[in-house]
Order: C-alpha cells, then structure tokens, then sequence
C-alpha cells in the first residue's frame, strides 16, 4: 500500500490536480470570473473523521460526495450557482493514497452534476483525517435567499421528504434493524445518507416565481428540519406552528417506524439537505405544484417568537421546539 507519506506533499499534490482545471491552478488563487451584476457567495464547510464520517458507514467516495453536496447546499440555500471550489486537508501520513483519491472522485462524481471544478486548495499533515472544503457561487442581488426576511403569514415549504438520511445512517449502523423493509428500502434510506442531493436543481422553479422585491426567505435542512425552522424565525423575529402531519416522510417509515419515531427522524436527524423556504401562500403553492413529488406545505409564519409544532390529533399536545432538541457541536 502506497501511503501518503511515501510520496510526501509534492507527489499527493500532483496526484490531486488531475482533479482540477489546469488552466486555474498553479498560481497562488483562484482568478474566478462572476457575471456581471452578480454577487460572489463563499461558504466553507468541515469534515472531520470519527465526526462526521467513518469507515464503518462511509466509503471515501461517498465521505466526499457528501461533502461537495454540504456545500453546494449551502449554496442552493443562498439561491446561487456554483463556480468553484478549494479544498483543504489535513491528513495521517500513513493513510493510503488510494482513500485519498477514492475521495476526490466522489467529490468529483458530485461536482460533475453541476459543472462545478475544484480550483485549488492546501494540504497538511494530522493525526486525524480532515476535510474543508470552500465553495463559490453567485447570484444576483435581487435574488440572495436570507434567513431574516420571514414575513407574519409566510407559508413554510419543504422541497422534499425528511427523516431518510439518518434512518439510513441507523440501518448502516445496525443492519439488523429495519427487518420489515425491503431491499429497495433499505438501499434508497442508505442512498439518502451515502449521496445527498443538494436541491441547485429547485432555484429555476424560483426564479420562474419571483416578484420583485424577491420574497422568498430560506436555508437548508442539513441540521435538521426543527433547526432551520427555528434559526429562520430567531433571525426573522417572528414565530411558526409547524403542521405535523404535513411533514412529508420516507414510506418506508410507515411500516418500520412508529409515527412518534417517525416525526423525530425527520425533525432532528438532518443531512437531508432539503431547501426549507418561507413565501407568501400563493408563490408556496405553486412552487410545490411545479416541483411536485415530495415537496409540501408545512405550516405558517406566526407573530409568536415560539416554534409550535401542533398535532392535528387533539389528545396530542401541542409542543414548543427549541435549538436544544436536535444536535448540535459541543453539547452534551
């Protein structure tokens, strides 16, 4: 096995720039040409091993797929396009290249889909195998998707099912579980762990939509549906009653999960990488007519500060949800 130190920084670097443009890199940066009147959007985003992968459930493939997809979901949540992206390492020097660049074809399978090149990035020696990746994208200013513009009366709108990823981290864990699932089941909830799809593909049906000024208030569900519920009203000022039934969820949930199971698989299990999106009524109805399939209508934008999640089931209480709940670095 040939290991990154065998062949020491110059020979991993020569390795990883077949990946990349080689009329971008070679220089100190990356000269990145934006459209005119566009706006440059930068998101960095870490992966560290044991963290937020392992070998146990992951492949390097798909440890980097998920991370290109990490970024260009934030992107998608900011409402704009991908231009580039760097990417940093820390690595054991006893690590195989091959993982290396096992690594670097499932960034590079992910990019593909979306025209998206890596333009340069840094390379360190560590203990522990870590990942940082920086995106670039643009978008116009008129079209930017913030978290502080939710309006009293915004209709709440998810672009897809929640609860898929981390039922597929759970069956990768324990494969014993889910032994009422089919085959096609179990591999799609893994598929939704293994290679998120970040949704680049939902801001045309956007745009097709917009008014002027843009209305349209957003971020992604990587945390966790309840997380970015709650930091949009926190930055907005404004509160919402979250529809529980409307939250649409894996059908394979229906004959494995109970639905209290169900309903915190999808609140707080994240890395679904859904776009979760506040507008008025009528622009929410359409977008979800126009993406159909998963996408759904789950609740309102309240002048509350709480975030009440309401059961249409009256001997369910309704329950206030706080950041607290779902995971977050550091607590306990």
């Amino acid at each position: 096995m040939t290991t990154v130190k065998d062949i020491g920084e110059q020979g991993l670097l020569k390795i990883l720039q077949r990946f990349c443009p080689p009329e971008i890199i070679g220089d100190d940066a990356a000269v990145l040409v934006t459209e005119p009147e566009q706006s440059l959007v930068v998101t960095t985003d870490m992966l560290v091993d044991g963290v937020h992968f392992s070998d146990v459930t992951t492949s390097p493939e798909d440890a980097g797929w998920r991370a290109a997809a990490a970024n260009l979901s934030d992107l998608a949540a900011m409402g704009a396009t991908p231009l580039g992206i760097t990417i940093a390492l820390a690595l054991p020097g006893d690590l195989s290249v091959s993982w290396v660049e096992r690594l670097y074809q499932g960034i590079t399978e992910c990019l593909q889909k979306y025209n998206t090149p890596i333009v340069g990035g840094d390379v360190v020696r560590s203990p522990i195998t870590t990942l940082s990746i920086t995106a670039f994208g643009q978008v116009h200013p008129n079209r930017i998707i913030r978290r502080s513009t939710a309006q009293v009366g915004d209709a709440i709108a998810v672009t897809g099912i929640h609860g898929a990823s981390h039922a597929g981290l759970k069956l990768l864990l324990d494969p014993k579980t889910g032994k009422d699932l089919t085959p096609e089941e179990k591999a799609a909830l893994i598929k939704a762990h293994q290679r998120p799809q970040p949704r680049l593909d939902v801001l045309p049906y956007l745009w097709q939509i917009s008014q002027s000024p843009f209305p349209i208030t957003g971020m992604d569900s990587s945390d966790g549906l309840a997380d970015a519920v709650l930091q949009i009203c926190r930055t907005s000022g404004v509160g919402a009653v979250i529809e529980s039934d409307q939250i649409p969820l894996p059908t394979a949930f229906n004959h494995w999960l109970t639905p209290e199971q169900a309903l915190n698989y999808a609140l707080y299990g994240g890395e679904d990488f859904e776009l979760v999106l506040c507008l008025p009524p009528d622009l929410a109805k359409t977008l979800v007519q126009n993406l159909g399939q998963s996408a759904a209508i789950i609740g309102t934008i309240t002048s509350d500060t709480d975030v009440i999640l309401h059961h249409r089931n009256t001997k369910i209480p309704d329950q206030v949800l706080t950041l607290s709940q779902g995971f977050q670095h550091f607590s306990h």
